[in-house]
């Protein structure tokens, strides 16, 4: 008989609760398990196999086009962060000459409640 195994044992080789596990079953997000009475059982070549979802999945599969693509992301959020850096200094340089916060944050694109908020720091 082959070798089978239980939800605990599915959950503990993707490293979640059991109860994540069966969530994961239920939402056709992990094999399904096998046919037959009694309680239920998996394969574990199956469950091995399966491409985890979630936040905690391996990045073992990722392909080299999905590394490039979160390269190209990295950059654009570093870049991002240079110009939020530069629309704080606009600001505070705004603030100091006696422009209006709300004329102000029109300008730059962000919410009134932003620009108040980093006028405070």
């Amino acid at each position: 008989m082959p070798e089978t195994w239980s939800s605990a044992e599915c959950a503990a080789a993707w490293g979640i609760k059991p109860a994540t596990w069966l969530g994961y079953v239920s939402r056709g997000q992990a094999p399904a398990p096998l046919a037959g009475p009694g309680p239920r059982r998996w394969d574990p070549e199956a469950v091995q196999s399966f491409p985890r979802p979630g936040v905690g999945r391996s990045r073992a599969g990722a392909t080299p086009a999905a590394t490039e693509l979160l390269d190209r992301m990295r950059a654009v959020a570093a870049e991002l962060e240079k110009l939020q850096v530069a629309q704080r200094a606009l600001l505070v340089e705004g603030a100091a000459a006696g422009l209006e916060t709300s004329a102000m944050a029109t300008a730059l694109g962000i919410s009134r409640q932003t620009a108040y908020s980093w006028l405070k720091r």
